[in-house]
């Protein structure tokens, strides 16, 4: 081959050359590994979205626990003959006939509550408020009759607490909650075999709380409502005073808060007894065979 055919082929090859498209440029300090890994990794959600969604799981959480609270409390609850479908105002109508309209005066107000003994236990009553009387009525919810009135005239009380419960230093048990406890003999103390007697009743006092139904409903919350109970009480027996005094005893109504002690140390009775519910007339399944 001659020179002049050599320049010509040089010339050629380079002008195909510059008409090749031109390449995209890389940066030599990436590799084209570093490249290709950039642009297939897949993009992750950003760390804020992540804290986002925990607040929405342990929400989720709580309702889910708290209806099951509800369930297991409403399925307690179902048990009480006292919840029954005209079981209640069947026993306020039975208790309201055995009042004697010219001894007690017209009735006032009726309560649901839960009447708590010297050795810590738990009895269901009806209480009537009338002019002249109270009335503490153990009232069989399962065989709707009443069984047991206790009768107490309201120019006798003279002292009304509530508060919170206490127990003696040295005790084994405890309680929650607010009641209300209502004096009417001061002057007279409980004797020492009362005080070791469970099944005594010539104490001077009686105490109430709560009834266990009264979140079940409006009406029930109304008729468990101790502090209402306490106001009109205490309205009722300051009257009851005025309208006729007792000869020899200061005549008025002294309500102090401070809490109610109950003296009782061991009381395994009473631990049973109130775990149980047996002071209530309660649905405690099948029998026997």
């Amino acid at each position: 081959m001659s020179e002049k055919d050599e320049e010509t082929f040089k010339s050629v090859d380079l002008e195909q050359q510059t008409e090749k498209s031109p390449e995209p440029e890389i940066n030599p300090q990436e590799s084209p590994s570093e490249t290709k890994t950039e642009i297939d990794k897949p993009s992750t959600p950003p760390a804020e979205a992540k804290v986002e969604t925990t607040p929405s799981i342990s929400t989720h959480t709580s309702a889910v626990k708290a209806r099951w609270t509800s369930s297991v409390e409403q399925f307690k609850l179902k048990r009480f003959f006292v919840l029954r479908p005209g079981t209640l105002s069947h026993g306020i109508d039975d208790v309201k006939s055995l009042v004697n309209p010219t001894e007690d005066g017209a009735v006032q107000s009726v309560w649901l509550m839960a009447e708590i003994d010297h050795w810590n236990n738990e009895k269901e009553r009806l209480v009537l408020i009338t002019e002249n009387t109270l009335l503490i009525c153990k009232y069989d919810f399962v065989m709707l009759n009443c069984e047991q009135i206790q009768k107490i005239s309201l120019n006798f009380i003279d002292r009304i607490f509530h508060g919170t419960f206490c127990f003696p230093p040295h005790t084994l048990l405890k309680r929650e909650g607010e009641g209300v406890r209502v004096f009417w003999d001061k002057l007279r103390e409980p004797s020492f075999t009362s005080r070791w007697n469970p099944f005594s009743v010539d104490y001077p006092f009686t105490t109430f709380t709560y009834h266990p139904v009264k979140s079940a409903n409006e009406e029930l919350g109304r008729l468990c409502d101790i502090e209402n109970f306490r106001e009109q009480l205490t309205l009722a027996a300051q009257k009851a005073h005025s309208k006729n005094p007792v000869p020899g005893k200061a005549n008025g109504v002294l309500v102090l808060n401070q809490p109610i002690l109950i003296e009782t140390y061991v009381g395994l009775m009473s631990v049973i007894g109130n775990q149980n519910k047996l002071g209530y007339c309660l649905a405690r399944g099948n029998i026997g065979f």
